[in-house]
């Protein structure tokens, strides 16, 4: 039977396709990770915060960082939407209102803190390639400068886009991130932000009651959130819960679904490489390259030139 180029194209990408599809499926591949109801986390109520930057200030004097250009009391800083980087762990953004409401508090802008999520199933855990982010069975996901290649495959694998890197420094760069203040809290103290807030904005405990709490206030007061709680079910779950007065989308949050990154690309790992599937398509599609580029069918003679030895009446190319 003769196969043409094309057919045999699609002959290697349904060999590829059903090496995957014929494992138990791609969720399958990789187990889900135990449940994290009794992990910390925190409930910011994002309709209490007026942009102070506390957080900001506490959060750099505990663990060190970078003195900002500006001192954290000049608010024009909030008119530019900002992200953590290697100078910030946390930053507050401010939104205004796209529509009005009826009450006069939804008239103000909304300010929101970021940083680090510490997702319950964390891509840039899954994506580093040497264990040097380490998810924590209390919750946070803290960083190991000593097993650090500095592959930045964290930085890509964030939903978030929260991990950042020091450019800056040739030598000994790290990636910087939010660590939940892990040491301090182990110890019995609150993460900087949550004890600083004057405000109290956040609320630090178990993810299970933080969640209870949510949903009472939006019962309490239903026209003053969004039914929704923001990190209750994004991406596996996040440790940094939030209660709004507008939709999460128009406050800087992304859109994400429910399902955690590494539960997708490690399935289709375990599922490629399940039975040796990947070393064997791979196979097949370097030898239709090569036959579809004619290498077998070229005839080729190699010619040998050697220089003429004594008693040897003929010399040169044989």
């Amino acid at each position: 039977m003769k196969l043409s180029r094309r057919g045999f194209f699609k002959l290697s990408g349904a060999m590829a396709a059903a090496s995957v599809l014929g494992t138990k499926g791609l969720a399958a591949a990789s187990k889900e990770p135990a449940g994290h109801d009794d992990s910390w986390a925190c409930l910011v109520d994002t309709t209490l915060c007026v942009g102070c930057r506390k957080c900001e200030q506490a959060c750099s004097e505990r663990h060190g960082l970078a003195k900002p250009d500006l001192p954290y009391d000049e608010l024009t800083v909030l008119e530019e939407p900002r992200r953590p980087d290697h100078r910030f762990y946390t930053v507050i953004n401010k939104y205004y209102p796209q529509h009005i409401g009826p009450l006069t508090w939804r008239e103000r802008p909304s300010f929101v803190k970021f940083q680090c999520m510490h997702c319950n199933d964390p891509a840039c855990a899954s994506a580093c390639i040497t264990g040097a982010l380490h998810k924590n069975p209390e919750g946070p996901i803290t960083w190991t400068s000593s097993k650090c290649i500095g592959c930045r495959y964290c930085m890509i694998a964030c939903p978030f886009q929260i991990p950042a890197y020091e450019y800056h420094e040739p030598l000994m760069p790290r990636v910087m991130k939010c660590t939940f203040c892990y040491e301090y809290v182990k110890k019995g103290d609150l993460p900087a932000c949550v004890k600083v807030c004057p405000m109290e904005v956040m609320t630090f405990g178990k993810r299970s009651e933080l969640i209870k709490l949510a949903r009472k206030k939006m019962e309490k007061h239903p026209g003053k959130y969004v039914n929704y709680i923001y990190g209750e079910k994004e991406v596996g779950g996040t440790s940094w819960l939030y209660l709004a007065s507008q939709p999460f989308e128009k406050i800087g949050f992304p859109k994400l679904g429910e399902l955690a990154p590494p539960r997708i690309t490690e399935g289709i790992q375990h599922g490629l490489y399940k039975y040796l599937w990947a070393p064997l398509t791979l196979y097949v599609v370097l030898g239709g390259v090569m036959w579809a580029s004619g290498f077998f069918g070229e005839k080729r003679s190699f010619k040998v030139k050697t220089r003429g030895r004594p008693g040897n009446e003929k010399g040169g190319d044989q």
